[in-house]
């Protein structure tokens, strides 16, 4: 909840619980995380789905909606990959995505920063590991959203809700095209976050998503 309530518009742990019950992983191996494990070089994207899912099967929940900031849109692409049938709704907030202007972005932010904090908390992991890791994250597939081809996207059936942002990370346009593909999305107005008093109207529309695309 921390992470939420320091880095996010706002925290959906929170101003969600009152109508659903809310959880959150320790994202293995993130910065403010307790979480460690292996750096898969040839399945990161994978590895966290693999971490998401085992967490859902642990607490015997079938059936979810999944809601995910930045970094938390490629992520749930995969997820809606390797679990259709399990999804029920999906919200993006601020997704991550390409930008063909700048191409590398992601990859040398990553080895600068999360890179350099994660050797220093484990000091066996070397630099060749993390940037193996990273070039697989954001470079093989350097297109779109990282995790998911145009052609997946445009095949998805699982309701999917977009909150579009713009600054380098979190390009309009990949938003907007992941939007447009998915033949059960909608989008939030745009800007959702400035002022900060449209948030609460975003709000909204996120919990009647929830709310129509929930269990029946």
């Amino acid at each position: 909840m921390g992470f939420f309530t320091g880095s996010s518009p706002f925290d959906p742990m929170t101003v969600l619980a009152d109508e659903f019950r809310c959880i959150s992983m320790d994202l293995r191996n993130a910065p403010s995380g307790q979480s460690s494990g292996p750096l898969e070089a040839d399945r990161p994207w994978d590895a966290f789905a693999d971490d998401q899912l085992a967490l859902m099967d642990h607490l015997g929940i079938r059936e979810f909606m999944v809601m995910g900031f930045c970094i938390g849109g490629p992520m749930i692409w995969k997820l809606l990959q390797r679990a259709p049938g399990r999804i029920l709704a999906a919200v993006l907030a601020q997704p991550s995505g390409h930008r063909a202007e700048m191409p590398d972005q992601f990859y040398q932010g990553n080895i600068a920063g999360w890179g350099t904090a994660f050797r220093a908390r484990q000091p066996q992991v070397t630099q060749y590991q993390v940037e193996a890791f990273l070039n697989t994250m954001y470079r093989a597939n350097a297109d779109f959203v990282f995790t998911a081809t145009r052609a997946f996207v445009r095949s998805c059936q699982t309701p999917v809700l977009i909150l579009p942002d713009d600054i380098p990370a979190h390009p309009y346009v990949v938003a907007m095209e992941s939007a447009m593909l998915a033949p059960n999305a909608q989008v939030s107005l745009y800007p959702w976050k400035d002022p900060k008093e449209r948030i609460p109207l975003a709000v909204r529309h996120i919990r009647s998503f929830l709310r129509a695309n929930g269990p029946r």
